[in-house]
């Protein structure tokens, strides 16, 4: 408990010193959207970096040469834990903003911190409004940001890999970005797994070779989703051997 507790201690002071900060921010973002959200990320990155030594994780970074410098990219990974944002995060190169669901928007704080980042809010239940942020998306791959999208929707209650959803794969169609998987192991262990307490875990943060879209033809592209799938589920298949 007492790890807990100074968590939350540490991200409440973090994120209310910072509001100068994230106004600052936000003014830059008026005139130059990326370098906005690349000073967010910036200073969020410190914050989770400092929250997960106090959390006792200890991270095993794999396959960070696979990650293409100097462009956009969409970033595919599993979702398993409340922490799979805040051990990616620290990874990403440029700005990058994640799609998180809607129910976010409501928690202090990081209402202002992800859309600060380039982050968008999907409802899912709304098929209309969830393809208007999926589009939204795609401008910000078009504008030279890149997106981390969780496909399966929603966090995995089993730890098991799901299916992924076929519609944020329409970020990559509709742009030819690169997609970059991403296989992440054991984060429910630091906190979701042991609810209200916060134990160390030893996670492993996979990226996988780049799966270019730019020259893939109408067919391949429909199985854009199935093949990311299954490079993610091998990246997770790797990840055991830490586990050992």
């Amino acid at each position: 408990m007492i790890r807990g507790i100074l968590v939350v201690l540490f991200l409440l002071t973090y994120f209310v010193l910072s509001l100068p900060i994230l106004l600052i921010c936000a003014i830059i973002k008026l005139f130059a959207p990326n370098l906005g959200s690349h000073i967010t990320q910036f200073f969020a990155k410190i914050g989770f970096v400092v929250a997960l030594k106090i959390c006792g994780t200890k991270i095993i970074y794999k396959g960070l040469e696979n990650i293409p410098k100097n462009e956009p990219l969409l970033y595919i990974g599993n979702h398993v834990g409340y922490f799979d944002i805040v051990v990616t995060l620290p990874k990403f190169v440029g700005p990058t903003g994640f799609i998180a669901k809607d129910s976010i928007a409501k928690i202090p704080f990081l209402h202002l911190w992800i859309p600060l980042m380039g982050g968008l809010f999907i409802n899912r239940k709304d098929p209309r409004k969830g393809l208007a942020t999926i589009l939204k998306a795609a401008d910000k791959i078009k504008n030279g940001a890149s997106i981390f999208l969780f496909p399966e929707g929603t966090r995995s209650k089993d730890g098991n890999l799901h299916e992924f959803k076929a519609g944020g794969f329409k970020i990559a169609t509709k742009t030819d970005c690169t997609i970059v998987p991403v296989g992440i192991t054991n984060t429910a262990e630091i906190f979701e797994n042991h609810m209200p307490k916060i134990t160390k875990a030893t996670v492993v943060v996979n990226f996988g070779k780049p799966i270019v879209t730019a020259n893939m033809d109408r067919s391949e592209k429909k199985k854009l989703s199935d093949m990311t799938h299954e490079v993610v589920a091998s990246l997770l298949e790797e990840n055991k051997e830490y586990y050992k």
